[in-house]
C-alpha cells in the first residue's frame, strides 16, 4: 500500500539526512489488495478489528479455518476449554486432550495420535504446566525446569509526535489498515548502544477529523462547515522493542485462586530491566531527533507505562534448544518429555526480536506440520 504525501516526503528526509543508515518504508500488513480464495480485496474500512467481514485482512476465521473446512478433515469444537494433555507414563507420550465444555461444565476426552498446542503463548503453557502433574510437578515439559520462565513481549508506548505544516490541498483515500516502519538501526553498522538488542518504530501522518472540535461549544452553520474540511496534518511515531529472555521472568500456576470454571490461573512475576529502560530513552529521543529533522514541528517526544502483554506479542515460556535440560521443545518444536505433542505459537520462541512474530509462528507450525506428518508416515509417533 502506497505512503501518504507527508510520508514519502519526511521518509525522503530521513534518507538524505542520515546518509540511508535509517530509513522509513511502507510497513507490510496481511490485508488482500486483490482478490483471493472467495476473499475480497481490502475496502480501507479501518475493520480489521472487527475481523474484516469481507474476508480481506486475513484472520482464522476468513483465511485458515474455510480452508481445512474444505478437506473434509476438520471437526470444529468451539465453547471448549483444553484443560490437559493425557499423557501416558508407559508410552512416555500423549494419547488425548482433556476439554471442558464453557457452557455445560461437561468434560469430555479425544484421542490423537499427535497433539499440536496452539493456544497463544501463556495459555498454551498454562495447558502444558495443568497436564502430567504426577509424573513432574512443574506439568508436562517442566522436567528442564524453564517452562513458564524467560516470558516475553514488545515494550512500546515510547516514541514521539508532532505537527506538519502545509499540504492543506492534499488528503489520502479511506482509512489505511497499515503505517510506515522504521527498520532496526541500533546496535548494527556501527551505531553502538548502551544496551543489547534494539527496537524499530511503527507509525504514520493523518489529517484530523471533525473530532478536533468535540469539546468546542461554539454552534452555527459557519463552525459546521469548518468541520467538514479535514485538519492540520500530524506525524507520529512510536517504538516496538525487544525483550530480552530473562529466566526470572515467569507465569506460574496460582493454585489458589480458580477462574469460574475453577481452573487455576495465570500469575505473572515480570518486569522490564536496565536493558529495557535505557531503550526506551532512546525510543524516545531518537523519534524527537528523526522527526525534528525531517521538519515536523512542535515535536514531543513520551515514555509511558508499559505492562506485559501490551505489544500482543507474548513470546517465551516453552522455548526450543538443542539441550532437554535447558529447553522445553527440541527444534522440531517437539516437547522433549513427550514427543509427540508439538507446541508452534509464541511460547516455542528463544528471543523476541523487535518485529512482528505472528508470520513466523506460522512459518514454525507449517514446518513443524510437515516434520509430524513424515514421521507418523515412518511410523515413529
Amino acid at each position: 500500500m502506497e505512503m501518504n504525501c507527508v510520508e514519502k516526503d519526511v521518509a525522503a528526509r530521513i534518507k538524505d539526512h542520515y546518509k540511508g543508515q535509517r530509513a522509513f518504508i511502507m510497513g507490510r500488513s496481511a490485508n488482500l489488495t486483490a482478490p483471493h480464495n472467495n476473499r475480497t480485496n481490502c475496502q480501507y474500512r479501518n475493520k480489521c478489528w472487527l475481523g474484516c467481514p469481507f474476508g480481506a485482512y486475513f484472520s482464522t476465521q476468513s483465511a485458515t479455518l474455510p480452508a481445512a473446512m474444505a478437506t473434509g478433515n476438520l471437526t470444529l469444537r468451539p465453547y471448549s476449554i483444553v484443560t490437559r494433555i493425557l499423557y501416558d507414563k508407559d508410552t512416555q507420550k500423549a494419547k488425548g486432550v482433556e476439554v471442558l465444555d464453557a457452557e455445560t461444565n461437561k468434560t469430555y476426552e479425544y484421542y490423537a495420535k499427535v497433539v499440536f498446542v496452539c493456544a497463544s503463548a501463556f495459555n498454551s503453557t498454562w495447558i502444558l504446566m495443568n497436564s502430567a502433574t504426577d509424573i513432574w510437578q512443574g506439568g508436562l515439559g517442566s522436567s528442564s525446569g524453564e517452562l513458564g520462565h524467560n516470558v516475553m513481549d514488545h515494550h512500546l508506548r515510547a516514541g514521539a509526535g508532532g505537527r506538519v505544516e502545509g499540504y492543506e490541498d492534499k488528503y489520502y483515500f479511506g482509512k489505511r489498515p497499515n503505517g510506515i516502519y522504521v527498520p532496526r538501526y541500533q546496535n548494527v553498522n556501527g551505531d553502538k548502544r548502551a544496551y543489547l538488542r534494539g527496537f524499530g518504530y511503527q507509525g504514520g501522518a493523518s489529517r484530523s477529523g471533525w473530532s478536533r472540535e468535540v469539546a468546542e461549544l461554539n454552534i452555527g452553520a459557519a463552525f459546521k462547515d469548518a468541520l467538514c474540511e479535514p485538519g492540520n496534518w500530524s506525524m507520529g511515531i512510536g517504538g516496538f522493542g525487544e525483550i530480552l529472555p530473562y529466566h526470572e521472568n515467569r507465569i506460574f500456576l496460582d493454585k489458589n485462586v480458580k477462574d469460574k470454571w475453577g481452573l487455576p490461573v495465570l500469575a505473572f512475576d515480570v518486569e522490564l530491566k536496565e536493558n529495557e529502560l535505557k531503550m526506551r530513552e532512546d525510543m524516545k529521543n531518537d523519534a524527537v531527533e528523526m522527526l525534528e529533522a525531517a521538519g515536523v514541528k512542535d515535536v514531543k517526544g513520551y515514555n509511558g507505562d508499559y505492562g506485559f502483554g501490551m505489544g500482543i506479542h507474548e513470546m517465551g515460556t516453552a522455548r526450543m534448544g538443542r539441550d532437554p535440560k535447558t529447553s522445553v521443545l527440541n527444534g522440531n518444536n517437539q516437547v522433549w518429555d513427550a514427543k509427540n505433542v508439538f507446541v508452534t505459537d509464541g511460547a516455542c520462541m528463544t528471543s523476541a526480536g523487535c518485529v512482528n512474530p505472528s508470520l513466523t509462528y506460522m512459518a514454525l507450525t507449517a514446518r513443524a506440520a510437515d516434520f509430524a506428518v513424515n514421521e507418523l508416515k515412518k511410523g515413529n509417533l
